[in-house]
């Protein structure tokens, strides 16, 4: 099982350090003052993803992944980047994709490993919660941005 647990769990922690490049690719573009500081804080949110899952992959033997993108992380910024260039819309389409991507990502984590350990069930529970929430957030924002531009 410690083998899986880590697996799992770096899978996670790369997912979460190439949001936070995604991230930061859509704050390049956000003009709006609250929209950029919700986002800023959801990108706050994976470095702490990221924090607490290298913990937990030390206290299970492993080695945390490097803070650098992989293969994924450069399409994601990628698409990011281009999405962002029509400004805070285009920056919200993409990151609502990523968030799409992170919450598959923790949900089937959990369900597919309900046999991992109680703390580690706990930290994948607390980071989907993360996930649920910034995902509704731009949701939300992405329809009242359609309704305000449609007026």
């Amino acid at each position: 099982m410690k083998n899986d647990i880590v697996t799992v769990l770096t899978d996670l922690a790369q997912l979460d350090i190439d949001a936070v490049c995604a991230y930061e690719q859509a704050l390049e573009k956000i003009e709006e003052k609250t929209i950029y500081q919700s986002i800023d804080s959801f990108r706050n949110d994976h470095l702490r993803h990221i924090d607490d899952l290298s913990e937990m992959i030390k206290n299970y033997g492993g080695t945390p992944p490097e803070r650098s993108k992989d293969f994924k992380g450069f399409i994601i910024e990628g698409f990011t980047a281009l999405r962002s260039i029509t400004g805070t819309r285009g920056a919200l389409r993409a990151m609502e994709f990523n968030e799409k991507t992170t919450n598959k990502n923790y949900k089937k984590a959990l369900t597919e490993n309900a046999d991992f350990p109680p703390e580690v069930i706990a930290l994948l529970q607390k980071n989907y919660g993360d996930e649920q929430r910034h995902l509704n957030y731009i949701q939300v924002t992405l329809q009242k941005w359609n309704v305000e531009r449609t007026v």
